[in-house]
């Protein structure tokens, strides 16, 4: 019986009407898709016909699927958020999420939507309700997250407004609460970075040096292999890291590209290149070349069996350590990241740092990475100061 068209069937049980409709629902073990029978207590035969019976329980398919017996949608306002979410929203965005990254949005919008809205009827859901969830998902999770479930209560209520299930958008005043956790906006000073590449042993510094200098981000530096090296000047991104799988694209369109490097990290990566030819096994005789870490697909920076390094195991295992040794709060590749975007504040224009950082869009490398410098804030009110008494600074004669 197609799942789309069925009318299911009713059977009498003793006194009372049941029926039966079968509906697709995901194995919780298996994490496949199965059919399961469901049952529905319908009423007693002394107060119910046999057509009687057979309307109530198309209405219970009705109400539980979105569909009617002929296959149509049911649009009367018996369509609950999951359903339509399941049935008609994750099928679209299906098509423009790639494979690895569906899984872990469709995971966030059962969790923060479903799990909250799942049973509700579409049309009955407000602005209240919506509102209020967000503000106590505003107390349990970080910025970003709840700014996202924002975005995914939008567009799913853009695309059943568009699909014409509503008429109007409960979602349209929704705000992002004012109670979001405070975003971490540490930054580290020149003499704190150059402390930690003193304190890194040489494989070590390298990966630093080339994340401060190229802005690279872990999934792109894990991934590097000596292909990607041309031996001169430039670095070629064509794979990234991510769940600890390589994957051949990487986190904007922009992130895959080429990135060049100064003269002195090239030629320090070329010594580290004749390191690596050396055998693992340290016995200078040894020709296997199992032993050796640099043909063209073996990985820059391996790890003990020649695989990528993993970014968890890194933080914790090397980045933690120099930061516990130089008293440094915290320190990890986001506010390597963050520094070397503040402190380039001076050395470029926002849109500079935006192709540095290899960022999509201008305001996420303003708003999110680019953080205040007091000593620039306080060089520019000095700045204004003087321009209105007309004194002259040491800023306006080098100007």
């Amino acid at each position: 019986m197609g799942r789309s068209h069925q009318s299911g069937w009713i059977m009498l049980r003793g006194k009372r009407w049941y029926g039966y409709y079968r509906k697709q629902v995901i194995d919780p073990e298996t994490e496949t898709v199965r059919v399961s029978k469901v049952p529905v207590r319908l009423g007693l035969k002394s107060q119910m016909t046999k057509a009687a019976a057979r309307d109530a329980l198309h209405k219970e398919i009705a109400k539980q699927t979105g569909q009617i017996t002929d296959g149509r949608i049911l649009k009367d306002g018996t369509v609950t958020f999951e359903w339509f979410v399941r049935n008609r929203y994750f099928p679209l965005r299906e098509g423009d999420w790639r494979t690895e990254t569906a899984k872990e949005k469709k995971a966030q919008i059962e969790i923060d939507l479903i799990a909250k809205f799942g049973s509700e009827r579409i049309e009955s859901l407000e602005k209240f309700a919506l509102q209020t969830h967000l503000n106590d998902l505003a107390l349990r999770y970080s910025q970003d997250r709840v700014k996202q479930a924002r975005s995914y209560l939008k567009s799913i209520f853009d695309e059943a407004i568009e699909q014409e299930f509503l008429v109007k958008d409960p979602s349209r005043k929704v705000k992002i609460p004012k109670n979001l956790r405070p975003k971490d906006k540490r930054i580290l000073t020149w003499e704190e970075l150059r402390a930690v590449l003193a304190q890194a042993p040489w494989r070590d510094r390298l990966v630093l040096m080339l994340d401060m200098t190229d802005a690279l981000r872990p999934s792109e530096l894990f991934a590097l292999r000596w292909r990607s090296f041309d031996d001169v000047s430039t670095l070629s991104i064509t794979e990234t890291v991510y769940r600890r799988e390589i994957r051949p694209f990487g986190k904007t369109p922009g992130s895959m590209t080429k990135v060049h490097l100064p003269d002195g990290l090239a030629e320090e990566l070329r010594q580290w290149k004749l390191e690596c030819k050396k055998a693992s096994c340290k016995i200078p005789s040894c020709q296997k070349l199992a032993h050796k870490m640099s043909s063209p697909d073996d990985f820059i920076f391996p790890n003990a069996d020649g695989g990528f390094l993993d970014t968890a195991n890194y933080r914790t295992r090397v980045l933690q350590p120099i930061a516990d040794d130089l008293e440094i709060p915290k320190l990890n590749f986001q506010i390597l990241r963050r520094t070397i975007a503040t402190r380039a504040q001076k050395l470029g224009s926002v849109k500079d740092i935006q192709s540095h950082l290899r960022h999509s869009r201008a305001d996420t490398t303003a708003n999110e990475y680019m953080q205040e410098l007091p000593e620039s804030v306080q060089q520019m009110v000095g700045t204004v100061y003087a321009m209105l008494t007309e004194a002259t600074t040491p800023q306006q004669q080098i100007m």
